[in-house]
């Protein structure tokens, strides 16, 4: 029987992937993409589409309802650096969201639940290379103190009421398709955009700053392996360390000057510096590579490649 899916929260940087590979491998009548407008018109005209409020309930509760969902994608969630200026919205859509997913499966209504947490729920105390999947977790933004509440909650409801719910938690998602939304790591978005049509960037963090990273096809791929992985291979019902590559600013402006020899880079760390010195450098996602057998396809140099070509078609300039 096939399933019936809901994304909420499809057209944002990593739903709106997600919703067209999801299309792809179950048709695109059996994914439903919501969000709470209508901005991005490839996911609304690429099959059915509902305007969703993801803090409330009612809102999810109707759209699951109406077309007989039975498995949920909550994507939808305030980012670092957005989240720091508004802590208290952070917090309600974060939240909120996620208790009336979780309830909703709990009560029968729904079968199975992803919910993305992220390495933002790691703090200054973690230790920084190789972060293992239990350790430390102290959080010093809003966006992780929510992804670190929900991975208990996760756990909580599949111990407590059986709810087969499954996270990953998130690397920087570096993508072409869709600008930067508000995070820290969306640095290594932006400049391959001003690579290409301005030939110089200025980055918000410092040269030196080793944050994990990951491609968005990589992202994509973990996200559905580790949903259709079977039940009792899913050990960790809080959230799962996943890794591809770790790199600093400074290792992508190289990476790209191979390609744009004239590009020139500034750096003017900003509040955000604050926020990336308080996360891994690299992470130790073991558990996932043995459970579900994850493996990354892309590193910085493929990736660089992907982006500087398909970007290039956008702004029309070829890369050597």
């Amino acid at each position: 029987m096939t399933s019936k899916i809901l994304i909420i929260g499809a057209c944002g940087q990593i739903g709106s992937e997600l919703a067209q590979a999801l299309r792809n491998k179950h048709g695109k009548d059996n994914v439903v993409a919501s969000d709470i407008d209508s901005r991005n018109m490839e996911v609304v005209q690429s099959g059915p589409f509902e305007i969703v409020d993801a803090k409330d309930y009612n809102s999810v509760k109707n759209c699951i309802d109406k077309h007989d969902i039975d498995t949920v994608y909550l994507m939808a969630a305030m980012l670092s650096a957005t989240g720091e200026k508004n802590p208290m919205a952070a917090w309600d859509l974060n939240m909120n969201s996620l208790f009336h997913v979780l309830n909703l499966a709990k009560d029968g209504v729904i079968k199975k639940v992803f919910w993305p947490s992220s390495i933002a729920v790691f703090g200054s105390n973690t230790p920084k290379e190789n972060t293992p999947q239990h350790t430390i977790m102290e959080p010093s933004t809003v966006y992780g103190i929510t992804k670190q509440v929900g991975e208990r909650w996760c756990e909580y409801y599949f111990k407590n009421y059986g709810v087969d719910v499954r996270s990953i938690r998130y690397p920087g998602i570096i993508s072409w398709k869709t600008l930067p939304g508000g995070g820290t790591t969306d640095y290594a978005i932006d400049i391959y955009h001003k690579a290409l049509t301005e030939k110089s960037y200025e980055c918000f963090l410092s040269a030196d700053t080793s944050l994990p990273m990951m491609f968005m096809d990589d992202a994509i791929k973990a996200t559905i392996n580790l949903m259709e992985a079977p039940e009792d291979d899913v050990k960790i019902r809080s959230s799962y360390n996943l890794a591809a590559m770790s790199f600093t600013p400074q290792d992508l402006f190289e990476a790209i000057k191979k390609h744009i020899p004239d590009f020139t880079i500034t750096f003017n760390p900003d509040f955000r510096q604050k926020i990336a010195d308080s996360w891994p450098k690299s992470i130790d996602d073991s558990s996932a590579r043995n459970d579900w057998h994850w493996q990354h396809a892309f590193d910085i140099e493929k990736m660089t490649v992907e982006m500087l070509e398909k970007l290039g078609e956008k702004y029309g300039v070829s890369i050597s």
